[in-house]
């Protein structure tokens, strides 16, 4: 059980169009919490040209993924922020079974262990019709039906399983994500709160 008047770090897992930044977002907002998402690190990193900006960008220029230890690097870095006292939420991260095993050692050695991985559950036909609608609204052609459902193939394989890596520890709780966000935001509030 987790109160939400102590100090929480969360890890928020699902996959893409469960609408966990949004959810991150609003979790911010009502609990006090920072929000760590890999994706704006990253982009901090290297519009502020950091030294783990500068090899991150390397990478992302030469369109290759950016290597785990420079993410986890940018995360630590993050996380000894004084706005961090509270609590996180890290949104996009872990991706995969060596990731969770690596952030785990990480925020054990700097005493921030995580407290409870939330998992947003959504169906696949709601993912793919949610992604859909995003891609017509933001114009971005190259999502199409295909692309997404590699995209969830791809998380299937590679991010499901950390949820297993949390659930064997005793820290997953599952969040139904299907309906309005403020539906899905209550049901995140009453389980954090317990």
């Amino acid at each position: 059980m987790v109160s939400t008047s102590n100090i929480m770090r969360i890890v928020l897992l699902g996959p893409p169009g469960s609408g966990k930044g949004t959810q991150a977002a609003l979790l911010r907002d009502q609990l006090g919490l920072a929000h760590v998402s890999t994706g704006v690190l990253l982009r901090e990193a290297v519009e502020q040209q950091t030294e783990l900006g500068k090899k991150a960008k390397s990478f992302m220029d030469a369109g290759d993924l950016v290597p785990d230890d420079l993410v986890l690097g940018l995360i630590e870095e993050r996380l000894g922020q004084p706005d961090v006292a509270r609590g996180f939420i890290l949104d996009g991260y872990p991706r995969n079974l060596a990731q969770a095993e690596a952030l785990d050692a990480v925020l054990e050695r700097i005493g921030q262990p995580v407290d409870i991985a939330v998992s947003v559950t959504v169906n696949e036909s709601e993912i793919v019709d949610r992604l859909s609608r995003r891609a017509i609204e933001e114009g971005r052609s190259d999502d199409t039906e295909a692309v997404i459902r590699n995209r969830l193939r791809v998380y299937a394989e590679q991010t499901a399983p950390v949820a297993g890596h949390y659930a064997k520890r005793g820290q997953l709780r599952e969040v139904d994500g299907m309906g309005s966000v403020d539906e899905v935001n209550k049901r995140m509030r009453d389980m954090l709160d317990g």
